[in-house]
C-alpha cells in the first residue's frame, strides 16, 4: 500500500523472501531479505559507510542495533564480537524474524531482534550501531534517541549514520545541545554523502581510567 513504510509494524502482504550475497565480518554471506523492510535488496549505502568507520566492537557485554531492518549491523557486531550478546531492535516484526533467521543461518546465538518493549529496562550497552529512521520525522527521532542514548554504559561509545542531505549536521547540533552533560558529540567521517557521528558517554568505565577527551 502507498502509505506503508519500512517502519510500519506488520507489513501487508505475505512474507516472501529472497536471497541476497553480502559480505559482512570480512566474509562473503548468503542471507535473506523480503519486502516490507528497509533496503531489502543490499546492504544500504549508510550501513556501508558506518560498517566501514567503526572500531571493533567491545568483545562482550550487551551491543545495540538500533533500527535493524534485516539485520546487517546487529549480525556484523554479534560475528565481531560472539562472547557479546546482541540486541537487534526494531518496530517492524517483519524485519525482526528476518534477523532472527539470518542469524541462525549463521549459526549465531547471540542475537536477540526484539521490539523495544522487550528488552529490560535494566540494561545498559557497551555500544550501540545504528543507521536511524531519520525519515519518521524530527520528533520521533528525537524521541528515539533521548530513549536509547542515555542507556549508554560509561565511556561507552554510540555510532550513528546520517545522510548530509537528511540532515545530519542539525542531528549533531541537536545531540550536542541535548546532551552536552552525557554525551561528547563528534563526527568522526564523512564519506558518500554521509556522516557518522560518534556520541561518547561520559564517565569511566569500570575498573579502568580515561583521560579527558
Amino acid at each position: 500500500m502507498a502509505s506503508e513504510h519500512y517502519f510500519t509494524a506488520q507489513p501487508s502482504g505475505a512474507l516472501v523472501t529472497r536471497t541476497v550475497h553480502v559480505r559482512l565480518a570480512g566474509a562473503e554471506r548468503e542471507l535473506v531479505t523480503a519486502g516490507g523492510v528497509f533496503s531489502p535488496d543490499r546492504i544500504d549505502t549508510g550501513t556501508q559507510v558506518l560498517l566501514q568507520n567503526v572500531p571493533a566492537p567491545p568483545p562482550g557485554g550487551n551491543l545495540l542495533d538500533l533500527g535493524c531492518g534485516w539485520g546487517p549491523i546487529a549480525l556484523s557486531l554479534a560475528l565481531e564480537s560472539p562472547r557479546a550478546t546482541v540486541w537487534a531492535v526494531d518496530v517492524n516484526e517483519r524485519a525482526l524474524e528476518l534477523v532472527r533467521r539470518n542469524a541462525d543461518s549463521l549459526g549465531l546465538h547471540n542475537v536477540n531482534a526484539v521490539l523495544a518493549r522487550d528488552v529490560p529496562a535494566d540494561l545498559v550497552f557497551r555500544t550501540i550501531w545504528s543507521n536511524p529512521p531519520i525519515r519518521v520525522g524530527k520528533n520521533e527521532l528525537h524521541s528515539l534517541l533521548e530513549t536509547w542514548l542515555p542507556r549508554l554504559d560509561e565511556a561507552s561509545d554510540a555510532w550513528l549514520v546520517v545522510q548530509r542531505n537528511l540532515g545530519s549536521d542539525s542531528l549533531q547540533r541537536w545531540m550536542q545541545t541535548r546532551f552536552a552533560e552525557e554525551l561528547a558529540v563528534s563526527r568522526a567521517a564523512t564519506n558518500k554523502g554521509y556522516r557518522v557521528l560518534r556520541a561518547r558517554r561520559r564517565g569511566q568505565s569500570s575498573g579502568s581510567a580515561i583521560s579527558p577527551e
